[in-house]
C-alpha cells in the first residue's frame, strides 16, 4: 500500500501583501488543504503570468489583469484553475477563460459586514467633516467654520443594490432613522417588512439626500451615475461609492462637484484605481489628473479600495480560496465557480445585485 504522501498543489497568489500572506498562512494551517502558496507582490498582467508557469492554480485579486492574453499565457503555462479572492470578476474576459479550460472561482461572499460598515463610515465622517476637523486639530486649528453636518435621522437615503451588502447598508441607515429607497429589480423581503421603499432609479436619485451605490459593475450599471443622472438628483446630494468605480462617470460627478448639485463625495473605489490603489505612491507624482482634481475638493473623502478589509472578511475569503481551488483541481464540482453572467438569484444567496439603468 502506498502511503507516501502527494505533493502540495502549487498556487501561485499574485497583488499578495503582507495581510494576504498572514490570513493564508493561518488557514493553510488550520485545514487540509494540500495546497503550497508562492506570494508574488507583483500584479498579474501579461508580462508577469509566465511566473505562474508550471502552477495549475493561480490567486487573483481585483485589479489584476484577467484579459485574453493574460490567460493565454495562464493556460500555455499549464494553469486551469484561476481562484478570485473578490466577489467582483468584471474584470475577467469569461469566454476565453471557458475556450482555454480555465475554471474562474470567486468568493460570493465574505463579510458583507466589512463592506456595509465601511460605508456608514464614509458616510459620518463626510456628513461630520471628520478629516478635515482632524487635520485642523493636529494643525491648532480648532476653529469650527465649515464643519456643519445634518442630522441623518429624518432624510431620505437611497441604496442601489440590495444584495447582502446593500441590504445591511439600507439597515444601518433604516436604524438611524432614515427613510430609506432601495433600487433593485429583486425587493428583498426583509427590508420591505422594515418599510424600505423599492423604487425606480430616477426616483430614488430625486428623492435623496444620500445615495449609496453597492451594485456589481455589470454592461447595465457601468456609468449609471452619469450627467444624466446627476441632473435628476436633488441638489447637495451625497453621494457614496463603495460598489465598483466605473458605477459613476468620474468626469461627470467632477463637474456636479463644481456645479454644487453633488453636495459631498465619498469614494472607496475609482475608475482608473488599478493604476492607483494598493500601493504606496507617497513619492510618486501622481499622473492622474481627474484623480488629482478630486483629491482638491475639501467635500470630497477617498479610501484606497479598503472597505473589504476586516480580519473575519481576510479569513473568510482564505478559506473560501482554499476550498475553491481545492475542489476544482480535484475533480470536484465547486459552487463558486463563475459562469458566463452574473447571479441574479435571491438577496440572501448573493454578495451584490443587478440593477436596471435608467
Amino acid at each position: 500500500m502506498d502511503t507516501s504522501i502527494p505533493d502540495p498543489i502549487p498556487l501561485v497568489m499574485f497583488s499578495a501583501r503582507g495581510y494576504d500572506r498572514a490570513s493564508f498562512e493561518r488557514a493553510l494551517a488550520e485545514r487540509s488543504s494540500g495546497v503550497a502558496i508562492r506570494y508574488l507582490e507583483a500584479r498579474l498582467s501579461v508580462d508577469t503570468a509566465v511566473l505562474a508557469a508550471g502552477a495549475p492554480a493561480v490567486c487573483a485579486f481585483v485589479n489584476d489583469d484577467l484579459s485574453a492574453p493574460v490567460l493565454e499565457v495562464l493556460a500555455a503555462g499549464g494553469t486551469r484553475c484561476v481562484a478570485l479572492r473578490s466577489a467582483g470578476y468584471n474584470h475577467v474576459d469569461l469566454e476565453s477563460a471557458a475556450r482555454l479550460g480555465i475554471e474562474v472561482v470567486r468568493v460570493p461572499a465574505y463579510s458583507p459586514h466589512a463592506v456595509a460598515e465601511h460605508t456608514l463610515a464614509l458616510i459620518l465622517a463626510l456628513n461630520r467633516h471628520v478629516a478635515r476637523a482632524y487635520n485642523r486639530v493636529r494643525d491648532g486649528n480648532f476653529s469650527l467654520e465649515g464643519l456643519v453636518g445634518f442630522d441623518l435621522a429624518g432624510k431620505t437615503a437611497t441604496v442601489v443594490g440590495t444584495g447582502q451588502i446593500g441590504a445591511l447598508v439600507a439597515r444601518l441607515l433604516w436604524h438611524l432613522r432614515c427613510r430609506v429607497l432601495a433600487v433593485d429589480p429583486y425587493p428583498d423581503a426583509g427590508l420591505v417588512e422594515l418599510g424600505v421603499e423599492y423604487v425606480d432609479l430616477t426616483t430614488g436619485l430625486a428623492q435623496a439626500h444620500l445615495v449609496s451605490l453597492n451594485c456589481p459593475l455589470t454592461p447595465q450599471t457601468r456609468h449609471l451615475i452619469d450627467a444624466e443622472a446627476i441632473a435628476t438628483v436633488r441638489p447637495g446630494v451625497m453621494l457614496v461609492n463603495t460598489g465598483r468605480g466605473a458605477l459613476i462617470d468620474t468626469a461627470a460627478v467632477i463637474e456636479g462637484l463644481k456645479s454644487r448639485r453633488i453636495g459631498s463625495l465619498a469614494l472607496d473605489v475609482y475608475e482608473e484605481e488599478e493604476q492607483l490603489f494598493f500601493e504606496d505612491r507617497s513619492s510618486q507624482v501622481l499622473d492622474d489628473d481627474t484623480f488629482a482634481r478630486l483629491l482638491t475638493f475639501p467635500n470630497v473623502v477617498i479610501t484606497a479600495h479598503q472597505a473589504f478589509l476586516t480580519e473575519e472578511a481576510l479569513e473568510a475569503i482564505a478559506g473560501i480560496t482554499l476550498t475553491n481551488v481545492s475542489d476544482v483541481l480535484s475533480g470536484r464540482t465547486c459552487p463558486n465557480t463563475v459562469r458566463d453572467a452574473p447571479a441574479v438569484d435571491g438577496p440572501s444567496q448573493r454578495a451584490d445585485s443587478t440593477v436596471s439603468a435608467r
